[in-house]
């Protein structure tokens, strides 16, 4: 498993080769921030799932943060991040809009469309448009939350029970090769 993931993840060595990075070598260049086993990849998805989520262009930032805190391998939690493109961003966010409507007991049934530019200025619109998001920010905000923390959890648990499958399985295949 280690060596499947290894051959598509960059190696520190690269990276370390690159200037813009230099100046951040004793932080970012932590052997446990590289180091690939079931305890880094569980936890470096988790960090990914998460951080996913965050909005707008933060996500990997994001991730990088949390790997330095949690010591979980970094180019594997950055490549986790992707999972979030123009593709699934609208369905992830409509989402985690019901899901935080369900937590709050809203029922969803006053939801009004965003403001038209119309006749009205530009300040005026963006003024009505900032109030518009603002009522959508609550429940939003606490679904990205619980959605985000769903998938971390899920992510964790399912990467350290692949792992843990793929072992045993090769456990079987030697003891059938070396009786």
């Amino acid at each position: 498993m280690r060596r499947l993931l290894k051959r598509y993840l960059p190696d520190h060595e690269a990276l370390a080769a690159n200037r813009w990075l230099a100046p951040f070598g004793t932080t970012l260049f932590h052997p446990r921030l590289w180091h690939l086993n079931r305890h880094s990849a569980a936890g470096a998805v988790a960090v990914g799932l998460f951080c996913g989520l965050i909005p707008g262009p933060f996500q990997m930032l994001g991730a990088a943060m949390c790997c330095l805190a949690f010591r979980v391998n970094l180019p594997l939690a950055l490549f986790t991040t992707l999972y979030t493109n123009p593709l699934t961003i609208l369905p992830l966010y409509v989402a985690a809009f019901a899901i935080g409507e369900w937590i709050l007991g809203k029922d969803g049934g006053d939801f009004t469309a965003p403001p038209e530019w119309g006749g009205t200025g530009l300040g005026d619109w963006l003024q009505a448009l900032a109030s518009w998001m603002a009522g959508l920010g609550q429940p939003l905000m606490l679904g990205l939350i619980v959605l985000a923390s769903g998938l971390s959890v899920a992510g964790y648990l399912l990467t350290r029970l692949a792992w843990r499958s793929y072992l045993i399985h090769h456990w079987h295949q030697r003891r059938k090769r070396n009786p």
